[in-house]
């Protein structure tokens, strides 16, 4: 028996939760091998280069790049299969449903990255503007299964439907304004890989083995073009198919299959390579004493909580949506704390935005403090709701 929707939304989120624990163990190995007597050992593993391939097509990148280039592009892909099925059959299929919670992201995108802008000034730090824009699903869904009982089922929709609509705006961040040296002629082959997709789809090839190769093909093109290479496995996402194709549902199939090992591999991998952040008292000190550390605690924590309440709240007065049954506006500014938690995009968008390893170590040491600021926020809110 083939699982409804809602089946669906509940293993989603049974899935998140957990490897929203997961992501907090590999976070926390990361930041204590990176302060520990082998912390040497620590970035030379990261920073050990790979080869894939020979001559000019050849990919050389750190091992770091590899996790953020190619392992992540695993999540992209799990992500685009989300958005489709929410936009198929789910919570962003009927636009009256979907409305509030897209106000609500629009707010705790637009918002943070004003806050940050205002806070960092101008300069190279000022490219990190899309950091505190992004809300790590992960995380915020353990934080809500930690409250239990205490939350209501809508608001665990609400919070799902604002992240997802959140991961598209990220998206969109990600390739319009981090692209670096576009190649119009790679990036057309990328398409050209694409459309070579579709037609396979349309002409009823539904073992998802057989788009292996292309979907690295579209990869590789990507990633030459200049666009970041993870946004071919969102593309590749969207492009699965919803329906039933040759008596095989391929959309649910294969996130049944990769989500888990999304959410317990691919992301605390991520953290580990990434999160691993030096704090000892001069970095300590030079983070706090530092504007973009700042902008990303602020973005996070305030700018997401007025953003997401204000937009929601402007929306319930406008009569643009409302509210489900069982939340009221003190739910919603739980679910605003929550939303600044944005560890893993955040860090996404930090290696995106930064070359120079000081500016890197500020944002991160913002990313890890602001998140946990929203998270203790977030609960101390929705455990006094009814």
């Amino acid at each position: 028996m083939r699982p409804t929707v809602r089946q669906a939304v509940v293993e989603f989120l049974r899935t998140e939760a957990g490897g929203g624990v997961v992501l907090l163990v590999a976070a926390l190995v990361a930041v204590v091998w990176a302060n520990s007597p082998w912390q040497d050992a620590y970035h030379d593993l990261w920073h050990h280069h790979l080869t894939v391939g020979s001559g000019d097509w050849a990919v050389r990148e750190s091992l770091q790049h590899w996790v953020n280039d190619a392992l992540m592009a695993l999540f992209f892909f799990v992500v685009g299969l989300e958005i489709k099925r929410e936009f198929a059959g789910g919570e962003l299929q009927d636009p009256r449903t979907a409305v509030l919670p897209g106000l609500a992201a629009l707010g705790g995108m637009v918002l943070p990255a004003l806050l940050f802008w205002l806070v960092v000034g101008g300069g190279e730090a000022a490219r990190g503007w899309g950091i505190p824009m992004a809300t790590d699903i992960a995380f915020a869904v353990g934080v809500l299964a930690v409250l239990g009982d205490r939350i209501p089922p809508g608001m665990r929709i609400f919070v799902l439907t604002l992240a997802i609509v959140d991961d598209i705006g990220a998206i969109a961040v990600i390739a319009v304004f981090y692209a670096s040296d576009l190649q119009a002629g790679w990036l057309l082959g990328a398409l050209g890989v694409l459309t070579l997709v579709v037609a396979a789809r349309r002409a009823g090839l539904s073992r998802p083995v057989a788009y292996v190769p292309l979907g690295v093909l579209a990869w590789y093109c990507t990633y030459r073009s200049g666009v970041h290479p993870t946004i071919a496995g969102v593309a590749l996402g969207l492009l699965t198919p919803a329906g039933t194709v040759a008596g095989r549902r391929v959309l649910e199939d294969l996130e049944e299959r990769l989500h888990p090992v999304s959410s317990y591999v691919a992301i605390p991998v991520f953290a580990l390579a990434n999160a691993g952040v030096s704090l000892d008292r001069d970095a300590v000190s030079d983070a706090l004493a530092s504007r973009l550390t700042w902008a990303v605690i602020v973005g996070l924590v305030a700018g997401k909580l007025i953003g997401i309440t204000g937009a929601t709240l402007i929306g319930v007065r406008a009569r643009l949506g409302r509210l489900p049954s069982d939340l009221d506006m003190g739910h919603v500014v739980g679910a605003g704390a929550v939303g600044g938690i944005g560890f893993t995009v955040s860090l996404f968008i930090t290696a995106l935005a930064y070359t120079d390893e000081t500016l890197q170590a500020q944002a991160k040491v913002g990313i890890l403090g602001g998140s946990a600021l929203a998270a203790l926020l977030g609960a101390a809110v929705l455990s006094r709701r009814r």
